[in-house]
């Protein structure tokens, strides 16, 4: 859950897949990977290939890693203060006992 330490998951990089047509645009993902290395690969492989000037591809990864990544970090500027410490327009809460 949010706030806990991160799981060591494997990272997911996908390749994601844009077509646009007059105002609309559609997503898909092309290739998944285990590394951005390997996604970088595909992602050069398939701009390469590409012949259409209304489809473009990006980089993304798996957001629930991500959110829980962020979410952990967050919570643990806000344990030591440094969170405090960056944003003075925050009034820290006084811990009582």
């Amino acid at each position: 859950m949010f706030g806990s330490e991160p799981k060591k998951t494997k990272k997911v990089w996908l390749v994601i897949e844009k077509s646009a047509f007059g105002e609309s645009a559609h997503f898909r993902v092309e290739k998944n990977a285990d590394s951005l290395d390997k996604a970088l690969d595909f992602k050069m492989c398939l701009e390469k290939l590409n012949d259409s000037k209304y489809k473009s591809y990006f980089l993304a990864s798996d957001i629930d890693n991500v959110l829980e990544n962020v979410a952990y970090h967050h919570n643990k500027s806000v344990e030591n203060g440094t969170y405090y410490e960056k944003h003075p327009e925050v009034k820290r809460p006084e811990i009582k006992i």
